[in-house]
Parts: structure tokens; sequence; C-alpha cells
């Protein structure tokens, strides 16, 4: 029988409520994002609310890693989903492509928050971009970047006094007053606003704090915190880097009393800077549970990368391959994430963006990242055999062709060095690694991009503080095949990285075939010096 025109009506009515329930039923997404924080003080006292509201109410990723173990081209991964060698962002500076105009046209476009955008997201963000954001070569704090509705970004680097926030592209100068200037407040703050009043569509805000990065400024209350702490004293602390890259084996083994002095100390204000970022997540969590949007919304909370505080008598900052500096927190709640989990999968931070854009319902296979979404892991299935079994890990070193004045014996291409000659990078800290959990093994391989081709090799399962290179022990065919590896991630894009290559049984170990001519910066450097 033929329907009446009212029941058409119904008909159409009832499809435009579900499909506008289906628009309100997609998860918000808040992402909140450390400054240099390690996973030895991740999982520590000055952050105890963090763990338990987010944590210990969702999942804990215990094997999460960085593409790069430095601040901008790990932020640009974050955004692109992509390993720096397809972003091509080398250090942070503009020469390196940390927020220069090639990356503003090439990337930003792309990048996983225009995409949320586009689907139809309402976007914020506040903090730390990149660390050559606002430059005056680059567009300045005028320029904001496509995908962004909300943006209140830092120019420059971490500070937490006297700085400038591009305001929606407009610059706003704070000073050195806490109850108005202090950065994470500030942060925290200008989160609370947006989400009492943001729109009705589904949003995604990211938080970007300066902690626990340097200048370590504590919020007055917190500057006595934690006073009798001092840097966890591994296996590795202050002890000499035998059979390492040359870089670490110049560190001064034990060192100085005044260097540990120094360290530990610089250890108790970050441990300080982070007492302000678990108020702040207390302060977010709160606002989404007072505004009925906690149960619908995803919080992740991470960092850009890890920190060393006198491993291998290195005094302080990241930049190696070593686990302290590569491997970082990852706590994440939201819907259907049970409570209590702890996951042994390996996961990297250019996974963040695919699993964003997954919770959203976009189609991810739609883009060229390299990463891949970790929300099944999150929903409890654990990859049936079908999850990756290694991650690439890239640093390209900086260093200048001219000699430290101070440190006249180092000779050039160093760069960031202590007081006592101690330098923590160097041009050829140059390095490619592939990061492997397996039911067959737990290591990390490592070839330098360097005159003798340095090779570094770890059984994590066996030496979890990496003190013995076993690169020169080690089964021929296990290295031939994980040089293999390597060569096959330092060569993949999009889905090539998601997927175990094939292993050729005719392959012959070769590390000088691994960098060749792909560095241009680096091969001007090496004739300078020469």
């Amino acid at each position: 029988h033929l329907r009446s025109p009212l029941s058409f009506v119904l008909i159409i009515c009832a499809t435009l409520v579900d499909a506008a329930l289906a628009e309100y039923r997609r998860p918000n997404v808040v992402l909140i994002l450390a400054d240099d924080l390690d996973v030895a003080i991740g999982g520590m006292i000055p952050l105890n609310k963090t763990k338990r509201l987010i944590g210990d109410a969702g999942i804990s990723f215990t094997n999460t890693f960085v593409a790069s173990p430095l601040c901008c081209p790990s932020r640009a991964s974050i955004l692109t989903g992509k390993y720096p060698h397809n972003h091509h962002v080398i250090n942070n500076t503009l020469e390196g492509n940390c927020s220069s105009q090639a990356w503003q046209k090439s990337e930003e476009p792309g990048a996983f928050p225009a995409l949320l955008q586009e689907h139809g997201y309402q976007t914020f963000f506040a903090g730390k971009y990149l660390n050559e954001y606002g430059a005056s070569e680059a567009g300045g704090v005028e320029h904001v970047p496509p995908g962004w509705d909300y943006w209140f970004a830092l120019e420059k680097n971490s500070k937490y006094y006297n700085y400038t926030l591009s305001v929606n592209g407009r610059p706003e100068k704070h000073g050195q007053n806490y109850s108005e200037d202090y950065l994470t407040d500030v942060l925290a703050n200008v989160s609370l606003e947006f989400l009492q009043h943001r729109s009705s569509k589904p949003f995604f805000m990211m938080v970007s704090t300066p902690a626990p990065h340097s200048p370590w400024t504590a919020a007055p209350q917190y500057e006595n915190s934690f006073a009798s702490v001092r840097a966890p004293r591994d296996p590795s602390f202050n002890v000499h880097g035998k059979d390492k890259h040359w870089l670490i084996r110049q560190a001064k083994t034990p060192m100085s009393n005044s260097s540990v002095k120094f360290l530990d100390d610089a250890f108790r204000k970050r441990w300080r800077t982070l007492l302000s970022v678990d108020d702040l997540v207390e302060k977010v969590v709160k606002k989404l549970e007072s505004t009925g949007e906690l149960d619908n919304t995803y919080i992740i909370f991470t960092s850009d990368n890890g920190y060393h505080t006198g491993q291998f008598s290195l005094p302080m900052d990241k930049r190696q391959l070593y686990e302290f500096d590569i491997r970082v927190p990852l706590l994440v709640r939201g819907p259907d994430v049970k409570p209590n989990q702890t996951c042994q999968m390996l996961v990297a931070n250019v996974d963040l963006g695919p699993t964003i854009l997954d919770i959203a319902r976009y189609n991810v296979s739609k883009t060229q990242m390299d990463g891949m979404s970790f929300l099944p892991l999150m929903n409890g299935n654990r990859g049936n055999g079908t999850w990756r079994t290694d991650i690439l890990v890239e640093y390209e070193g900086e260093g200048q062709n001219i000699t430290d004045p101070s440190c006249p014996l180092l000779g050039p291409g160093v760069s960031e060095c202590f007081p006592d000659c101690v330098c923590e990078d160097s041009y050829n800290n140059t390095y490619a690694c592939v990061r492997t959990m397996s039911p067959s093994g737990n290591l990390q391989y490592c070839e330098f991009d360097d005159s003798e081709v340095f090779v570094e090799v770890y059984n994590l399962t066996a030496d979890p503080f990496q003190l013995n290179n076993i690169a020169k022990s080690i089964d021929q065919e296990v290295l031939e095949k994980m040089n293999h590896r390597l060569m096959m991630l330092q060569s993949c894009s999009g889905a090539s990285c998601r997927t175990p290559g094939v292993y050729d049984s005719g392959y012959k170990f070769d590390p000088r075939m691994m960098f060749g001519s792909h560095s241009l910066r680096r091969r001007k450097l090496r004739q300078a010096l020469k």
C-alpha cells in the first residue's frame, strides 16, 4: 500500500534526527603534550593526579617511542603522522625546516588538525607549537596554521614568563606576574574557557605545556617542593659509555661533583614545574565532567621526547638513541576504554594523528601518514599477530664548522657543550635506528652516518640499560635482518611504513648503504670540515 505524505515526513525527520545524534556522539579528543618528559619522571610523584585521572581511568602504553628525540622533528611527526625523512624537519632551526615557510606550505595543510576541521570538528590549540614558530622570516605570530579555529600559540621555545602568544594571529605579550602570566596556568585558563563556551560540534583540543623543559621555572607555591629528591641513580648513571659512538665516549667519567650537583638541582626543578601540569590536567578533567562531556571524550597525555640526567655521564639533554631519550609516557582514557589497562604493544608518536583521526571516524587510509591507529588496542584488540613489530627512530646531529673557543681540543663540529667541555651533540651524531619488539626479540639496531659507519645493537631483554653494545657479537643473520629492515623503514612512505618487509635471504649486511647521499646539508658540512 502507498504511504501517506505524513509518513514520508516522519521518516525524513527520523533520518535527520539520527544524523544529528550520530554527529553529537562523535567523540571529542583532548591531547595534552608535555615538553621533554621522560618515562622515569612520567610515572612518578609529580604527576600522580594525571596518572589517576587518565592512566588509572584508562590505559597506559608502556612501550611508546618518538620518531626523533628532539622537540621540533618529534612535534612535526605528531602533527603529520610521518617519520622525519618524510616531513623533512631535521632539527630546531628554520634551516632545519622547523616551522619554515616550506613546512607551512607542504605539511601544515595535511596535518591531522586540518583534516579534523574539514571533518566537522571544532579545533583549539594552546601552548608551544614548534620551536621556530613566530619567526619573522616565516610569517611571524600572524601566521595561524590551517585547521585551527582557536589559536593560542607560544612564540618560539618554552618559557614560563616574559613571552608572547599568538592569539588567533595577534601578538599578546606577557610579563612576570604569576597570577596573570605563568604560562602553564594561562594555558589551563584558556582551555577551560574554550570548554565552557565551545559550540555544539565535536571538538579537538591540544594543550602543549612548557614543562618540564628548561628554564624549569616553578610556580611560587611549588618552589620548595621535593627538596631531597635527586636524579635517579640507575645502572647507566655516571658510567663510561664503552663501545658506544665517540660522542658518548667523550663524556668525562666520573662526572665532577659540581656537575652532579647541577643535574640533581635541575631534576628537582623539572619535577616542580610538573606539579602545575598536574593541576592543569585535573582542571580539564573536572571541567569536562561538569559540562557533561567527560564520558564522550578521549584524553591523551604524552611527551615530545624523553630526557637524560647523568646517564653515561652526559649531564642533561635529549638527542641520543637510548631508551631514556626516545621512550615517552602515553596515557589514554575515553569511551569504551576500560580502566586500569596496560598495553605493551609497540607504539610510536607517528601513530597519534592516525589514532585521533580514527576516533573521529575519518578514513585514515585516505592520508599519507606513516603511523597507524592504536584505537583497536585501546578497545581490547591487541593485534592478533597483525600489529607492527618495529618502528623507526631518526636524528640528524647539529654542529658548526668552527671550533668552540671554550673547548678547542674537541675541534669543529660539536654543539650543546657544557663548561667542562662535555658536548651533547655533533654534526655526525646522525643516526637511524630500528626498535624491534616481537616474540623473537626485544632489540635496537642503530647506524651512524659518520666516517666509520658506527653500529650499535642492544638486547633490551638482557640489558635494559643498554650498557653493552653487542654489534660485534650478535648472530650475523639477526644483524642482516635488522640492517635490511632499517633500510626499508628509512625509504618507506605511508602504508609501506606500517607493514613488515619481507626479508631477502640473499641480502648482505652493508651499513654503508644506509645513508649514501641522503643529506645535502651534511655533505656540505662534511666538506667544510675537511
